[in-house]
């Protein structure tokens, strides 16, 4: 079975009065795996397709077509995925690819068919997709954790300590405009990204995983920088970032997220950093 929902884009004085009820229903993505569903979300911010696939006794593959003005889902769009459940595999146009946690793939337009399967439908894999559209193929590409040396930043004494693994990146293979990757917190690290930064040539959608324990929760700040506000996020939920926005978040304990980004270039470095006095 497969869902996808809609979500519009908002001018920072649409925010301003929200409540909190209003913010999530706007901003956040409650429910990303579902077993034996694709659980999408089409946002409107650069177009963006995001959301998990999580198949069990049967392989699924994403079915739009008319809903893209398209013949088939990758006529015009590129497709990054990466796996954080359990062991699986996807089929790309007839070539099946073991997929075990934290294996990623870089999928390029014109490919016909993608199918996601799991080795166990007790242990299913879960399957993050970030969709965007493309205007030129580049070659499929498997990623794996294994083969990404992580970019480490942060230390203990501001908490952030982490590793950023670059999984659809220029270092690491070519896109048209996605960029995705995979940042992982330290045992005792809870803040991601702080001092914060906008890019106002890209949004960003955020997926959140791999919690320390159950009680865990993650505080994702959002809005402008002298008028932020903040979003209660728990395990495999997402957020959406508009380009106008700060995307920084803190955790009750350590964390795991993956990052995707669009938008006029494919430069990691094109961040407007804001200046800790900045923020409000």
């Amino acid at each position: 079975m497969q869902h996808m929902e809609t979500r519009y884009t908002h001018s920072p004085l649409d925010i301003r009065h929200y409540s909190t009820e209003e913010l999530r229903r706007e901003f956040l993505v409650e429910k990303i795996f579902t077993p034996g569903q694709i659980m999408l979300t089409y946002t409107h911010n650069d177009r963006m397709i995001f959301g998990g696939v999580t198949p069990t006794e049967e392989a699924l593959e994403v079915q739009l077509s008319s809903e893209l003005g398209v013949e088939y889902f990758l006529e015009r769009r590129e497709l990054g995925v990466i796996n954080i459940g359990g062991p699986g595999a996807i089929t790309i146009d007839g070539q099946k690819e073991p997929m075990k946690k934290q294996d990623g793939y870089y999928i390029g337009k014109e490919t016909k068919q993608v199918l996601f399967h799991s080795d166990d439908p007790a242990n299913p894999a879960k399957f993050y997709l970030s969709c965007v559209p493309a205007h030129k193929k580049y070659p499929n590409v498997k990623i794996s954790i294994d083969q990404v040396t992580p970019m480490e930043t942060g230390e203990g004494l501001t908490l952030n300590e982490r590793k950023i693994y670059q999984y659809i990146h220029p270092n690491v293979c070519e896109s048209c405009q996605l960029q995705m990757g995979y940042t992982i917190l330290e045992p005792g690290s809870a803040w991601n990204t702080m001092p914060s930064h906008t890019h106002e040539r890209r949004m960003e959608a955020y997926v959140y995983f791999d919690f320390a324990n159950e009680d865990t929760k993650v505080f994702h700040m959002m809005g402008k920088p002298d008028e932020t506000k903040h979003l209660v996020v728990s395990e495999e939920q997402a957020v959406i970032s508009p380009s106008w926005s700060i995307h920084s978040g803190v955790g009750t304990s350590n964390y795991s997220f993956i990052w995707a980004m669009c938008g006029e270039n494919i430069t990691y470095t094109d961040m407007d950093m804001v200046a800790m006095d900045d923020l409000k």
